[in-house]
């Protein structure tokens, strides 16, 4: 793709003229532009189309996730789980973390103990007093139980069909993955609406791919 004036244009850059299309972007770090710039990039162009989302429909798309991730916890024996608070314009995740409470789930919600450090999980039921956390979201208070889960339940920023993820730059949950991954078999599913999917995700070695993915119409399953 090239610029009116004929001058080649990065994949950074490609993301910058198109407005919400879903593009095709190389699926391994280019030689032409700086990975987490591409990854800035595509993380802008996807969350204004996630913010886009008209209001009315956010309500009933996050009760056909919650049904459908629901339904794929069951395949598995699970201790704990880990979820999240939907934040912002997250596919919301309130009627999930109700059911999995009412099913009698331990539920794990994370907390960020650090820049460069893996998330820590500490356990959570509805109604639990909560603390003031980074990024302005909340997280259980630090007297309440750290727990090892056997299932993430993964936010994102964008997914493709192979099952990699951008999350929101921190890089938390690919480290978070790999340090519970040395310990146990995890399971990690993300949780998005169809609308965050792209052609394929820039990634390097450390991205960690997801198990399965939950949107409003879809669960898929990779590798």
């Amino acid at each position: 793709m090239r610029d009116p004036t004929g001058q080649r244009l990065t994949w950074a850059a490609r993301l910058r003229h198109t407005d919400n299309e879903t593009l095709p972007l190389p699926q391994m770090a280019m030689s032409d532009v700086d990975l987490a710039a591409t990854k800035s990039a595509l993380r802008k162009v996807v969350l204004a189309r996630r913010a886009a989302i008209p209001a009315e429909l956010a309500a009933p798309r996050a009760e056909a996730a919650a049904e459908r991730m629901l339904a794929l916890i069951a395949r598995f024996p699970v201790g704990a789980i880990s979820a999240f608070r939907s934040f912002g314009d997250e596919i919301g995740t309130a009627i999930l973390l109700e059911a999995l409470d009412a099913a009698g789930y331990g539920i794990g919600l994370p907390v960020v103990i650090g820049r460069g450090k893996p998330l820590i999980f500490r356990h959570w039921r509805p109604g639990d007093a909560m603390a003031s956390g980074p990024y302005g979201i909340e997280q259980p208070l630090a007297t309440s139980p750290e727990i090892a889960p056997d299932i993430l339940v993964v936010p994102m920023a964008a997914f493709d069909a192979q099952g990699y993820r951008v999350g929101y730059g921190g890089g938390f949950y690919d480290r978070s993955l790999a340090a519970l991954r040395a310990r146990k078999p995890v399971v990690a599913i993300g949780l998005a609406y169809d609308e965050q999917e792209v052609e394929a995700v820039p990634r390097d070695a450390y991205d960690a791919r997801l198990d399965h993915l939950v949107t409003p119409t879809r669960t898929l399953t990779f590798g």
